[in-house]
C-alpha cells in the first residue's frame, strides 16, 4: 500500500533544494553529474526547477550516506525504486532507512526547522510535529531536536485535518505496540537463537561473527514490520468499506 498524493509542480531553484536538504549546491550538482537526481525542469529563462521528489530523492541520498552506503551502493538503491515514486514514498523509505540506526537527532532552532520544513511553522504545528516525534523539545523553546527521518512526513502530515489529540493518541498505540512487539521478537531470538548457539561453545571468532550477523537482521525486521502492517491496514480499510456497501 502506497500513498500517491497529487503532483506539486517544481518551484524550487538549486539554491532553494540545497537549502531545504541542508546539503551546499556543490554536493547537489555533484549528485546530479552522478546520476543519483533526475535533471530539473526547465522553468522561465530556462532556470532549472526543482520538485519535491527532488528533494525527497535528495533526503534518502543523504540519509543512505551518513549509514556508510557507498555511491555505488546508493546508486543500486535507487535504481529499484519505481521511476514515478512519489515524494511521499521517498520520504517513507528515508524514514525506514534513518530507523536501520540508533537515533541521531540533530539540534535545530526553530528557524532552521522551518527552513527544513520549506514553510513557516506556527506555534500549533510545532506542537503537532512534537506529538508525532519528529521534534523533541528541549530546555530552549527556540530550540528543537529533530528527527531527520521522521520529520519530512511529519510536514505532510500537517495539512491533513487531524486533531492535535488523536496524534498523541496514535503514537501512544504505536509505541506500546511495537514495543511489545520489540520484547517478543528479541526473547523469541535470545530464548530459540542466541542462548543456544552460545551453549555450543563456538570459537571466538564464530562469536563475534554471530554477532555482526545478528546486528545486520535488524533491517530485515523492521522491512517485515512495516510490511505486515501496511496489509493489516489495508485488511482494516477494505473490510470497512465491506461493511460499508452491505449496510447501504
Amino acid at each position: 500500500m502506497t500513498a500517491t498524493p497529487p503532483a506539486t509542480p517544481p518551484h524550487l531553484t538549486v539554491d532553494e533544494l540545497a537549502a531545504r536538504a541542508g546539503v551546499t549546491v556543490r554536493t547537489l550538482r555533484f549528485y546530479s553529474a552522478k546520476g543519483l537526481l533526475p535533471p530539473p525542469e526547465l522553468g522561465p529563462r530556462r532556470v532549472g526547477q526543482y520538485g519535491p521528489e527532488h528533494l525527497g530523492r535528495l533526503e534518502l541520498i543523504e540519509e543512505l550516506q551518513r549509514q556508510g552506503l557507498t555511491l555505488a551502493a546508493i546508486e543500486r538503491y535507487l535504481a529499484q525504486l519505481p521511476e514515478d515514486i512519489s515524494s511521499l514514498d521517498l520520504a517513507i523509505h528515508r524514514a525506514l532507512v534513518a530507523s536501520w540506526t540508533p537515533e541521531a537527532a540533530e539540534e535545530a532552532t526553530r528557524a532552521q526547522v522551518a527552513r527544513r520544513a520549506g514553510r513557516p511553522l506556527t506555534d500549533a504545528d510545532l506542537d503537532r510535529l512534537t506529538a508525532m516525534g519528529a521534534l523533541h523539545r528541549t530546555a530552549d523553546p527556540e530550540v528543537f531536536k529533530v528527527d531527520p527521518g521522521l520529520l519530512p512526513l511529519g510536514v505532510r502530515v500537517l495539512d491533513v485535518p487531524i486533531p492535535l489529540e488523536t496524534l498523541v493518541a496514535a503514537r501512544a498505540v504505536v509505541r506500546l505496540h511495537s514495543q511489545a512487539t520489540a520484547h517478543d521478537l528479541h526473547r523469541l531470538f535470545r530464548e530459540t537463537v542466541w542462548k543456544p548457539y552460545r551453549e555450543s561453545d563456538p570459537p571466538a571468532e564464530e562469536l563475534a561473527r554471530m554477532k555482526l550477523l545478528t546486528d545486520q537482521i535488524q533491517p530485515m525486521v523492521v522491512q517485515a514490520l512495516v510490511t505486515a502492517f501496511q496489509r493489516s491496514l489495508a485488511d482494516e480499510l477494505a473490510e470497512e468499506r465491506t461493511e460499508e456497501r452491505a449496510a447501504d
